[in-house]
């Protein structure tokens, strides 16, 4: 089956309408079959459309596009839940306590995590201080 906009050329009337296949269609204009539902106007052609790909695999699916949003959600948490238990919380203060550790030799300081803004961590990188963005989720956040 395939869907066409059709278009009649009297009145500008807009209308869907379903052939068994692309060469039915031209079948019955050839016979004079297409008809306007308004007007009634035999001057009726195929609008032009966007292409509509339908893909049969499963992974089109919602529930299989909400598995694979969970999936991807409890990764997140996983490395959330590696990175507390392995860096220090700095808070909004992250752009200063990673210059301190950088510049400071003597700051054997473990790895740190916070938050800042892209401007800092673009500042960051130009002074080739090594920063990673991670995303991160609010356990408030369903």
């Amino acid at each position: 089956m395939i869907k066409y906009e059709l278009v009649c050329r009297k009145c500008d009337n807009v209308f869907d309408s379903w052939f068994a296949a692309s060469k039915e269609y031209e079948k019955l204009k050839k016979l004079k079959h297409i008809n306007c539902h308004f007007c009634g106007s035999l001057k009726v052609e195929k609008n032009l459309m966007s292409p509509n790909i339908v893909n049969n695999k499963e992974d089109n699916s919602e529930i299989l596009k909400d598995k694979k949003y969970l999936k991807l959600k409890n990764k997140i948490r996983e490395y959330q839940k590696l990175i507390k238990e392995n860096f220090k919380y700095v808070g909004e203060n992250f752009a200063n306590e990673a210059r301190s550790i950088h510049y400071n030799e003597k700051n054997q300081s473990k790895g740190i995590y916070g938050k800042a803004t892209t401007k800092e961590v673009k500042e960051l990188q130009e002074e080739g201080i090594e920063t990673e963005i991670v995303p991160w989720i609010d356990n408030k956040e369903n």
